[in-house]
């Protein structure tokens, strides 16, 4: 076989293997491809698996089925009681509709990413700072009703979108934690005028007692020089009572400075 012969089959298994190479696509399980016709989308997105297509003819677009993790820069909002905060969140959303996905929109990854962008910024201006920092969990919900209503038409489901942080200035922050604190000495003063409104309930109702049973007011005052007694060996307790006290009281004449 002479030289020209073998160079000639050697350009036709080349030319084959490339033939081969540009008709015969694997497309696996989280991908669909869409398939142009001369310009024409043939049908539903085709695989997974082999996929067969006409060179120079036919056209195949990969669409990737995963859920796509959308990181959306912080924003610069004002709030709707006027507070000027950071805001940025995240967004999971994938491709449901292959088709949709290339046909409806030139870029949907970009499109959504501007959406949520867009989305974010208007629902926060709307809510006041305190709902944003307390109510988090109904924000994540309008943001992800209403960005997964927006990117419906382009084949696009957003299944979650969660806001990460809110990041407030420092003068807003300062008043935040003097508002914090004063409302912790406030119920601090609560709660001691509580105790002391118990106590002295507590005080009445045992002079009552004491004053019903003239008993166990002697017993008490024997404990109290008990306790006197153990710690000052050197004092000495003469208890007088104190009915003797009010007839000393009552025997002074009325005119006489008490």
């Amino acid at each position: 076989m002479s030289t020209e012969t073998l160079i000639g089959w050697g350009i036709a298994a080349l030319l084959l293997i490339v033939i081969l190479r540009a008709a015969i696509h694997i497309l696996p399980e989280y991908e669909r491809g869409v398939l142009f016709r001369l310009g024409r989308v043939t049908g539903p997105p085709r695989g997974p698996g082999l996929i067969f297509i006409i060179p120079i003819v036919d056209r195949l677009l990969r669409v990737s089925l995963r859920i796509v993790t959308l990181d959306i820069p912080p924003q610069d909002i004002i709030t709707k009681d006027n507070v000027t905060v950071r805001v940025n969140a995240v967004a999971y959303f994938r491709v449901v509709d292959a088709n949709q996905a290339i046909l409806e929109i030139e870029d949907f990854n970009f499109g959504t990413s501007q959406v949520a962008q867009t989305t974010l910024r208007s629902i926060v201006g709307q809510a006041e700072l305190d709902e944003l920092l307390v109510n988090r969990d109904e924000i994540n919900r309008r943001l992800q009703q209403i960005i997964d209503t927006l990117t419906d038409p382009w084949g696009v489901k957003v299944t979650l979108v969660e806001v990460k942080d809110v990041e407030l200035p420092e003068a807003m922050r300062r008043a935040m934690a003097r508002q914090a604190e004063s409302e912790r000495d406030r119920r601090a003063k609560v709660i001691h005028a509580l105790g002391e409104k118990e106590a002295a309930a507590t005080l009445a109702e045992a002079a009552r007692l004491l004053e019903e049973r003239p008993g166990a007011m002697q017993l008490r005052v024997l404990q109290t020089m008990a306790e006197v007694a153990e710690e000052q060996n050197s004092t000495l307790i003469f208890p007088l009572p104190m009915e003797l006290l009010r007839a000393l009281d009552a025997l002074r004449p009325p005119g006489e400075d008490k």
